[in-house]
């Protein structure tokens, strides 16, 4: 991530020129802001100031060590078992499990709703359109779960990740740099990441350039070098 954003510290005023002005949507606050009547914008997290002048939006990137559910929020949850019409999930450790309704998929009725078992992997908005079942149950060939800081995962689930999140890992692993590595993700803004691929060693060497990534605070050349040790240390 760009070492040049502002810092803010929760509670001090918000330099008015860095907030966007946009005459096409209203101003949409993320996390780690607060507005308080009638104009006062102000942090309510340490962290850098990001703002989007095309979608009107700003919010505070920071890290922490437990995720607060947001609305329309994408989470990877595994399933813990069922009640007689929810599911009880797991969002992230040590947190209480939280109820994704059977219904909730996209066209799903009682007779034509997915049947999950205990340990299997979904990702879901909150929303009938919601992404469903995600890959296979933990354990099974093909698929493996990564856990990632808050931050790292905000910044994978970026629109442009590489340009505004300063993530280009995953598609160097896809690309040249990678020798073209063929694998699928699905992210959770709770810090989860699941990696697919018919090549279990595909799936660990992304797994760890996420994690690595995450951990070394790398840049894009420091995760290019990354990259470039990973795959060949798989050959």
């Amino acid at each position: 991530m760009a070492t040049d954003l502002p810092l803010v510290l929760p509670g001090e005023t918000i330099d008015a020129t860095l907030i966007p002005s946009s005459q096409k949507h209203p101003l949409r606050l993320g996390p780690g802001l607060r507005h308080i009547p009638p104009s006062d914008i102000v942090p309510t997290a340490a962290g850098q100031l990001i703002t989007n002048p095309v979608k009107n939006s700003m919010w505070i990137e920071y890290n922490s060590n437990r995720y607060t559910p947001s609305q329309g929020d994408i989470i990877l949850a595994q399933i813990l078992r069922s009640t007689g019409d929810f599911y009880l999930c797991t969002l992230s450790p040590h947190t209480a499990p939280a109820t994704l309704p059977h219904l909730a998929f996209e066209s799903a009725t009682k007779k034509t709703r997915p049947v999950l078992q205990p340990g299997q992997l979904v990702a879901s908005t909150g929303k009938a359109d919601g992404l469903g079942p995600i890959g296979v149950s933990p354990g099974s060939p093909g698929g493996c779960v990564f856990d990632v800081s808050l931050g790292f995962a905000r910044r994978l689930l970026m629109a442009r990740s590489r340009e505004e999140g300063g993530v280009g890992v995953l598609e160097m692993l896809g690309g040249e740099e990678g020798g073209g590595l063929a694998f699928e993700t699905a992210v959770g803004r709770n810090g989860r990441v699941w990696v697919g691929s018919e090549s279990a060693r595909t799936v660990v060497v992304v797994g760890r350039a996420l994690q690595e990534t995450d951990r070394g605070g790398l840049g894009m050349e420091g995760q290019r070098r990354l990259v470039k040790k990973l795959v060949r240390d798989m050959r």
